[in-house]
Order: structure tokens, then C-alpha cells, then sequence
């Protein structure tokens, strides 16, 4: 007999008192009466790691967003403990964990002031229905804290009073506060009192993230399974925080300088005769273009890996001329194999089977564009292995130059919740797990296996990788995008704010669809977005099709103009956009930079969501409504050079700045100097025979750099590349520019033309490496100059 009675619901648990404590070199292990254990990691001087187990042992350490090359090592680690506490201690950090109940207080070394402490700390429910625990933690917000980061969420820069969940989904025409949508990214960054940390919760389950929405005094962070496993970042700068978590899941090696360049995508470019009629157009009209997009109707029935014989007969020869044009062709590939035994993509998966199973074995079948499919399991080393396979035709024999990953959240059509059923099961790089745990990284590890695959048939040059669904680290592999959006004035504001909201989560290499992707935007709005997406690490116009053109040309003819104004202003910065790729590489610094990462000292940025800073030292604000002659913003502190007319403004304070539809307000830095190419049509089409160099005048002094290599193929691993370091020093009569170079890189070219902005006084005298010159043979007109590019020291002076 069965009785009919219910399971006891025990709700939330607690850990009890610290009964144990042990030392393993840089982990802590503290240990409660009610089999609760802590994990105490000292990765660095400013970074802890918290990990919990309610079972008395932890399960297998893995985790995909971890880069295995991230930077370890401290500096001083001291333990000891009083009646209350152990106190740990390491050159930035004092962390008290409490012997009652094992809540922890981190604080700043230098003067002992709180960071962040936990309110109720780390609890947890049983989850009878899932299996294992809802792992919760609860930190005490401090007066006046702020939140940033957590991925593309679209909502306002400041996550403070807001609630967000992770959990990627296909959201076709999302909208603003649309949550979630399809990234999982579950790192932020705080603030207050002048001081940022950071916290990175490594669960790839369902997570949430309350900041201070239910409580207005509390931030709190759960999942529904998993461990309750997070890493604690301290600034006390927020870009410190920022270079911390994203030295933590790593950075992409450099993309060929090309992928920086404008690219065009539409759902569908097709037939040949019609890719071929848009990349003649661009030539024609003299408008700058390096990628041209085949959308899912260049395959066989929407059969991966093939091609449509009917559209594009001869794939080799058609991307080959388009090669020969200066267009790289970029092809989309989704996980949906189709159920096909006449297919041998299809066929050779199901023989070995590599597609991903239900609970009770049949294989997870779902509809996608090619109808009835199964998926590959990309959580097992041998598929990806397989995947990174398949592209040896489309790459090294047919010549495709980049692939975009699509539908990978992964998403399903006609069934609720639009992806696989829970009861999925993915073997996880050997740690068996369901479709709950698996779901948020499933399209990182699909962009990993395409990675792998272009890496290897495009070698000796460099892959080019896009996704669409990511989870932390994922920016190791690929670039990405926002997803479907909508051609409104609301999304060309939500496009500005996800790209700095990435950038501030790790994620840097990323763009909208220009122009919005479901709809029409008119003339106006497709002009003021590509002033934008000029702007953004990558730059696409994509647009579904459905409701009309969207090339740089489908406007009138001033649309036409404003947009290739734009573009090239694109293609003469690739240098420094370039260069601010190197630095996010290298560095770990976001290539944009919202107002509050670049001055957090300045209470005014907090809550800035339009003005950004691109590379170092570009200031940018869109236009975001229409009719509009200009805006007003806020111009950060310190001093700054209009972009269009030269002229020096302060900063610290909030102006109006004209801007009609040809135009957008643009600053640089004051002592900046910013390289230039002459424009191009793509790049390559120019040998480089002179760099300009342009110098904006400052009192005082400022760093700038110029990161230079082959720009494609993997010699800059063996030292052979060019980093020049410019420092710039301005007295009232004097400039003063000197560059130290490293790197075994020789440029193509022999000079620098060097404009000069702002210069207070009229030169009657240069030294180049402290040999005075006569003005003409340096071409010395209108403050312009030519000097040879080995230069180490160059003055100029009033007398």
C-alpha cells in the first residue's frame, strides 16, 4: 500500500558552527558540524575564491569559463584566528570568515574598511523536484553601492534595483528590459565609497541576480542546482576589476585586421548573381566593405556543410572572385543536423553517435530550419573534435574566411521554452550531467569546436568566429553579437548600452545589427546607427529582409554620403582600433569603456548610459532620437578636442554639443595621438607608404600606443610585431613627442605625417633626435610634418 502523503519541505538551510580547519598551500578548508565545507582559494593578492559543498566533499573541479593560462601567485598569504573568526590576509585583501555560521567579511588591507560582507552569506534549499540544492548567497549592499556588467542584458548601465536571470534563449524582436535574452554572463561589478570589486558566480545552471530589487538593502545571487562557486575581484579601480575577471576566462588571440573592417549581412543574400550585384555596388559607389554574409538559404535544403547547387553552383570559383574583389565570405552554420540518410554529416553523427540524448535514450529531436534534427553533443571533447572536422571543405578547399554560429542557445522552434526538454543529457567533458546544467554553455562549446576548425584549414592566418549564444570565457573563441533586434530609436539606445555592458563583462569583440535587424528603419536611423557601429569592436548591418533593403545605399542619396563618410572614418582608424584590440589581448583592457570604468571618482558617471569611451582616448555619444541638430552630454573630466572642429573644451560637466544628421558628437582626448590609414576599400587594397599620426596638443603630459604586425597569420607570437609607446609633453612653448618601440616588426612604411592640433605657439624651431632640422626638409606647413618613422625624440618650439 502507497500511502498518499508529502515530502516535509524543510526550506532554506544554513551552515552551522566551524568545526575544522585545514591549510592546503593556497586553499583554506573550513569545515561545519552540519557537513557544510568551504573553499577558500588564493588565486592572487586580489582575488579569492569561494566554493561550498552541503555534502561533506566536493564533486570534480571543472568549469569551461576558467582560461587554464590565467595568472596566479600572491605576494604575502597570512591565516590566523581569534574567538569569533579566522582572518585571512594577503597585501590587498583582509577576508574574516566567522566561526559561527561561516559568513565572510572582506575587507581592504590598506585601511580596513569593508568591501563587502555577507548578509545572510551562503544558504540553501533541497530540490526535490530537480535534485541536489538551490545554492543562494546574500551580501549586504553598502550606502550609495552601484552594479554594472552581467552581459547584454538590455536595461540601463546600473543594474542597482533590478532583477536578472541567466538563462539563454532565442528572443526574436526582444525588447527593452527583455530578460533573459541569449547570453548567460553571471559577472558584475560593484561600487561604493570610491572602491569596485567585482564577483564572478561560476554556475552554468539557471542563475538570478537580485540588486537590491526585493530588498533594498540586500544583493543576492542563486541557482537552481550546481555548487554555489564564486570568485571575488578587487579594484579598488573598476578597470582592475574588469582586467582581473577577464585575465581569469581569458581574451581572444587577435582577429586578421580585416574582421575590424564593415561587413554586410542580410537573411538572405541569394542567388550568386545577387552577392554578386551588392559587392559591384560597393566597389561602384567607392563605399568600404571586407565581408560578405551568406545567410541559411547558400545551403542544400538548410543542410549544414552544403550548398545550394541551384543558387551557388561553384562555390570555389564564386568565392574566390569575390576574394579577388577584396570580400571575405562569411557563411552561418547552426547545431540542427537534419534527420537525413541520404545526408553524410547526418549519417556519419548517427553512426557514431554524436547527437545529444533524452533521458530515457532516443536522441533529442527538435525542429529547426531544416525541419526534424538532432544535435550534437559539443560537451564531449571527441564531437567538438569531429565539428572543428567538417569545415575542411568549406575553409581550406572552397576558401570561406569566417563562420557565424547561430540558433545555439540552443534553440528549438515549437516547443515551450523554445530549447531542449530538461531530461537532455550531455556528458560534459566527463562529468555527466542533464540539459539544466549543460544549457548555457551548449553554444559556447559549439563556437569552441568552430574555432578549432578554422584554426586549423585557415592556418597560417587567423580565424574568424562569430556567436550568437555565449557563457563566460566564451570571448576566447569568437566574437558576437546582440542578437534579433528591432530597427527602433529604443534599440540603436539599447545597442550602445549592451555593447559597453559587455565590454565591461569580458567581452569585448562585439556589435549590433546595424540598422535593427526585425523592420525597416528609415534613412535617418540607419545613419545615426552606423555612427554608432562605426564605433564598436564589430561592425555588421544585418537585417532579416522581410520588410526591405538595408545597404549603405537603399536610402536617398545623402543617407549614401553619411554612411560612407562614416565607414571610412572606420577604415582610417583601423590602427587604432587595431592597436585597442592588442591592448584588450594583452592587457585584458575593454576596448570600450563606459563613463564609470573610465573616471568612477567622478559621481556623475554612475549613472551615464549613452557617452562611452573607445580604445583610451575617442569619447562617443550617439544620437538616439530623431530631428535632432545635436544632444546634450556629458563631457568627462579633464580636456577635450572636438573631433570635427578642434576646438578645446573642459570637462566635468554636461553641454550641448550641434550634430545634424552628417555628423555626431565626437571627441578625443586632449595629448592624445591617434593613428590613421588612408582609407581603403578593404583592407589590403593599399600598401601603407605613410602613417598619419594625429597629435591634439596638451599642457601637460599623455601616453598613447600603435600595436603593429601583418595584420593576419601568427608571427606576432614569435616577437614580430611593433609596439611604439608615444609620450607626449606640452609646456605652453614646447611639444615635446618620444617613442619607444619594441618588437622585431618593420612597418611598410617610412614616414609619419604628423598633424597637429591645437598648438598654442607658432614653431620657429624642430629637433628630430636632438638634431635641429630645417623646416623644409621636414615639409613643415600649417603645423603638419614629415619625419621618419624611426624617430625616437621630436621637439618643437617657439624659439
Amino acid at each position: 500500500m502507497i500511502l498518499n502523503t508529502e515530502l516535509e519541505y524543510k526550506g532554506d538551510l544554513f551552515p552551522a558552527t566551524i568545526t575544522d580547519y585545514k591549510k592546503d598551500v593556497d586553499v583554506l578548508y573550513f569545515s561545519t558540524s552540519n557537513n557544510v565545507i568551504l573553499q577558500l582559494t588564493v588565486l592572487r593578492d586580489s582575488v579569492l575564491r569561494f566554493r561550498y559543498t552541503t555534502v561533506g566533499k566536493f564533486d570534480k573541479d571543472f568549469s569551461y569559463a576558467i582560461d587554464q593560462n590565467a595568472s596566479r601567485g600572491y605576494n604575502h598569504l597570512e591565516i590566523d584566528d581569534d574567538k569569533e573568526k579566522y582572518i585571512i590576509t594577503t597585501s590587498k585583501l583582509i577576508c574574516h570568515i566567522y566561526k559561527s555560521d561561516l559568513r565572510n567579511s572582506i575587507l581592504d588591507a590598506k585601511d580596513g574598511k569593508i568591501i563587502c560582507q555577507d548578509e545572510l552569506g551562503f544558504h540553501w534549499e533541497e530540490s526535490y523536484e530537480l535534485g541536489g540544492d538551490i545554492v543562494k548567497m546574500s551580501k549586504a549592499a553598502q550606502n550609495g553601492e552601484s552594479y554594472y556588467g552581467l552581459g547584454d542584458k538590455p536595461e540601463h548601465i546600473n543594474l542597482k534595483g533590478r532583477r536578472f536571470e541567466n538563462w539563454a534563449t532565442d528572443s526574436y524582436a526582444y525588447g527593452k528590459n527583455t530578460d533573459p535574452i541569449y547570453k548567460a554572463i553571471p559577472f558584475y561589478t560593484a561600487l561604493h565609497n570610491g572602491k569596485s570589486y567585482g564577483i564572478f558566480f561560476d554556475n552554468s545552471f539557471r542563475t538570478y541576480f537580485d540588486f537590491c530589487s526585493e530588498r533594498r538593502n540586500v544583493t543576492s545571487f542563486w541557482a537552481s542546482g550546481g555548487e554555489m562557486n564564486y570568485y571575488f575581484f578587487y579594484g579598488p579601480k573598476m578597470q582592475d576589476v574588469v582586467t582581473s575577471y577577464t585575465d581569469l576566462t581569458g581574451t581572444p588571440e587577435l582577429p586578421p585586421l580585416w574582421a575590424l573592417g564593415y561587413h554586410q549581412c542580410k537573411w538572405s543574400y541569394y542567388p550568386e548573381s545577387n552577392v554578386k550585384e551588392i559587392t559591384n555596388k560597393f566597389r561602384e559607389l567607392k563605399i568600404p566593405c571586407d565581408a560578405i554574409y551568406l545567410d541559411i538559404d547558400y545551403m542544400e535544403g538548410f543542410r549544414c556543410f552544403t550548398w545550394s547547387k541551384e543558387y551557388f553552383p561553384e562555390p570555389k570559383r564564386m568565392v574566390k572572385e569575390l576574394a579577388d574583389d577584396g570580400f571575405k565570405t562569411v557563411v552561418i552554420i547552426d547545431p540542427g543536423i537534419k534527420i537525413d540518410m541520404e545526408y553524410d554529416v547526418f549519417r556519419e553523427g548517427l553512426e557514431k553517435d554524436y547527437f545529444c540524448k533524452r533521458a530515457d535514450g532516443p536522441y533529442m529531436k527538435g525542429k529547426v530550419w531544416p525541419g526534424e534534427c538532432y544535435f550534437p553533443d559539443f560537451t564531449r571533447p571527441e564531437v567538438r573534435e569531429w565539428w572543428a572536422g567538417l569545415f575542411k571543405e568549406l575553409i581550406e578547399e572552397i576558401g570561406v574566411k569566417g563562420v557565424w554560429n547561430d540558433m545555439n542557445e540552443p534553440a528549438v522552434m515549437d516547443v515551450p521554452g523554445k530549447t531542449f526538454p530538461s531530461d537532455v543529457r550531455h556528458d560534459y567533458d566527463g562529468n555527466p550531467c542533464s540539459h539544466q546544467k549543460a544549457h548555457n554553455i551548449y553554444g559556447m562549446q559549439m563556437a569552441r569546436a568552430t574555432y578549432h576548425g578554422l584554426k586549423r584549414f585557415n592556418y597560417p592566418k587567423r580565424p574568424f568566429v562569430i556567436t550568437r549564444s555565449a557563457y563566460s570565457g566564451t570571448q576566447r573563441y569568437t566574437s558576437t553579437w546582440m542578437g534579433d533586434n528591432v530597427a527602433t530609436w529604443e534599440h540603436l539606445q539599447i545597442a550602445n548600452i549592451q555593447a559597453q555592458r559587455l565590454a565591461l563583462s569580458g567581452f569585448s569583440f562585439a556589435g549590433s545589427d546595424i540598422g535593427g535587424f526585425a523592420e525597416q528603419p528609415n534613412g535617418e536611423l540607419y545613419a545615426r546607427w552606423i555612427q554608432l557601429g562605426v564605433f564598436h569592436p564589430f561592425c555588421r548591418t544585418h537585417s532579416s529582409g522581410d520588410h526591405g533593403d538595408q545597404e549603405p545605399w537603399a536610402f536617398d542619396e545623402e543617407i549614401t554620403d553619411i554612411v560612407r563618410k562614416f565607414i571610412e572614418i572606420r577604415y582610417e582608424l583601423l590602427p587604432y582600433l587595431y592597436t585597442s584590440f592588442y591592448q584588450y589581448h594583452h592587457d585584458n583592457v575593454p576596448m570600450l569603456k563606459s563613463l564609470v570604468l573610465f573616471d568612477q571618482e567622478d559621481t556623475q558617471t554612475h549613472y551615464r548610459t549613452d557617452e562611452f569611451i573607445c580604445g583610451n582616448q575617442l569619447l562617443v555619444c550617439p544620437i538616439n532620437e530623431p530631428n535632432s541638430k545635436g544632444r546634450r552630454m556629458y563631457i568627462p573630466r579633464g580636456e577635450w578636442y572636438n573631433y570635427w572642429t578642434k576646438e578645446l573644451i573642459s570637462g566635468g560637466k554636461e553641454t550641448w554639443v550641434d550634430a545634424d544628421l552628417d555628423s555626431m558628437p565626437l571627441f578625443v582626448k586632449a595629448g592624445a595621438i591617434i593613428p590613421k590609414y588612408p582609407v581603403q576599400q578593404y583592407v589590403g587594397e593599399k600598401d601603407i607608404d605613410q602613417l598619419t599620426l594625429d597629435v591634439y596638443y596638451k599642457n601637460g603630459k599623455e601616453d598613447s600606443e600603435i600595436y603593429e604586425d601583418a595584420n593576419d597569420g601568427y608571427d606576432y607570437t614569435k616577437g614580430r610585431y611593433s609596439l611604439k609607446k608615444f609620450n607626449l609633453a606640452g609646456n605652453g612653448d614646447k611639444l615635446i613627442i618620444r617613442i619607444h618601440k619594441r618588437g622585431k616588426f618593420l612597418a611598410p612604411y617610412d614616414t609619419f605625417k604628423i598633424n597637429i592640433h591645437g598648438l598654442p605657439f607658432k614653431v620657429k624651431s624642430i629637433k628630430v633626435d636632438n638634431e635641429y632640422v630645417d623646416l623644409k626638409d621636414v615639409q613643415f606647413k600649417n603645423n603638419t610634418l614629415v619625419v621618419t618613422k624611426e624617430f625616437t625624440n621630436l621637439q618643437l618650439k617657439a624659439d
